[in-house]
């Protein structure tokens, strides 16, 4: 038997994160059902860093990460976590009323975001075609996020805190034992008072496991594909363009280019796996706005984002079961929002509230808390 004071059950960006920030005040154990951590989410995301996109939760917990992505705590990494990329909003003529909107909504979080239209969009990315772009916003402090160096910053982390990782454990079990919780797995049994549910697109599995209510938390699969850049063109300074409809996006990446469908087909946990059909459908996207040919994809994959039913993560207490905690449902907004939510469910696993960065930005445990999906008769 092995005792910790809190196992984190994910060993993706937001366990990671979790037990990281745990590390700090108690022993902590993460326990990760695949060979290596991050196999699934976040090994496949390209994320970047924008404050511009998602709901009015997620935008105030990316504003309230962005100090940790600039600023890492010393010995955290050996180079920076972001670098500047900047993104593109454009619409279509039929699509200007939604990009008014749009920036409208991204005013109220990004000061800095801008109306730039078609031609000084095009002078940022030549590709784009004229016939087809109406408009376009900018918002110049969006980043690249180096992912890897994120989770691997997290994990290392752990280690240096005194923490344990431990992968290929699956949970096969988990009940009450006295006023904690005992967690098996094929080889090993576990006990803490504190568990820390951050298994991602299983994370309504790992709740049915331990006998709690389900929240309702759905996956989605999300395609994405590298091809060349045009000859001729020098693409490394580019900004991530994204369409207004949320129909595909494309960025530079290592000298190629990232395109997504920005597909969303509801899944059942699994090792997702691209779809040919949404492959297909983000070319014609890409070559429709763009001159870029595509005259072969260099590489496809895809990856989970898992969502809750008003698109929010879900960060706190099961409130019918104590020491049981949530941290699940970040949608595709895993990565960019892991610091605030790491300092989140470790302040409030330990009884300490929100954490000083999420008040400051209007955030409420109320807004995070699993309660809010509670049944209305309960």
């Amino acid at each position: 038997m092995i005792a910790a004071e809190v196992i984190v059950i994910g060993g993706g960006i937001a366990g990671a994160g979790a037990a990281y920030e745990l590390a700090a005040d108690v022993k902590v154990l993460l326990l990760e059902r695949e060979g290596q951590c991050g196999y699934h989410a976040t090994g496949r995301s390209a994320a970047s860093f924008t404050e511009n996109y998602g709901t009015a939760t997620i935008r105030k917990l990316a504003g309230a990460s962005r100090a940790f992505f600039e600023n890492p705590p010393d010995g955290f990494c050996e180079h920076p976590l972001v670098r500047p990329r900047g993104m593109i909003t454009i619409a279509r003529a039929d699509q200007a009323e939604a990009l008014d909107l749009e920036l409208d909504r991204a005013r109220k979080f990004v000061a800095s975001i801008v109306r730039i239209g078609p031609e000084k969009a095009i002078s940022l990315v030549p590709a784009l075609r004229r016939s087809y772009l109406a408009d376009a916003i900018f918002e110049p402090d969006s980043r690249d996020i180096d992912v890897h160096g994120l989770h691997q910053g997290f994990l290392k982390g752990i280690r240096r805190r005194g923490g344990r990782i431990e992968a290929d454990r699956e949970v096969g079990r988990i009940r009450r034992e006295g006023s904690g919780w005992a967690i098996e797995t094929r080889d090993e049994h576990y006990e803490a008072p504190i568990i820390v549910n951050a298994a991602g697109a299983w994370a309504d599995e790992i709740a049915a496991t331990a006998g709690l209510r389900p929240l309702g938390l759905v996956a989605k699969r999300r395609s994405a594909f590298v091809v060349d850049p045009p000859e001729g063109l020098a693409i490394d300074a580019w900004p991530l363009v994204n369409d207004v409809g949320q129909s595909f996006y494309f960025k530079p990446d290592a000298g190629r280019l990232l395109v997504s469908p920005a597909d969303a087909e509801p899944s059942p946990p699994t090792d997702a796996q691209p779809d040919e059909e949404e492959v297909a459908l983000g070319v014609d996207r890409l070559q429709r706005a763009t001159s870029i040919p595509v005259r072969r994809i260099l590489r496809k994959w895809a990856g989970l984002r898992t969502f809750a039913a008003d698109g929010g993560p879900v960060v706190g207490e099961d409130p019918e079961a104590r020491g049981f905690f949530w941290l699940a449902g970040q949608g595709g907004y895993g990565i960019k929002t892991a610091p605030i939510l790491s300092k989140t469910i470790a302040a409030l696993a330990l009884g300490k509230g929100l954490p000083p960065e999420a008040i400051a930005r209007g955030l409420t445990e109320a807004e995070l808390s699993p309660s809010r999906f509670a049944p209305a008769n309960a």
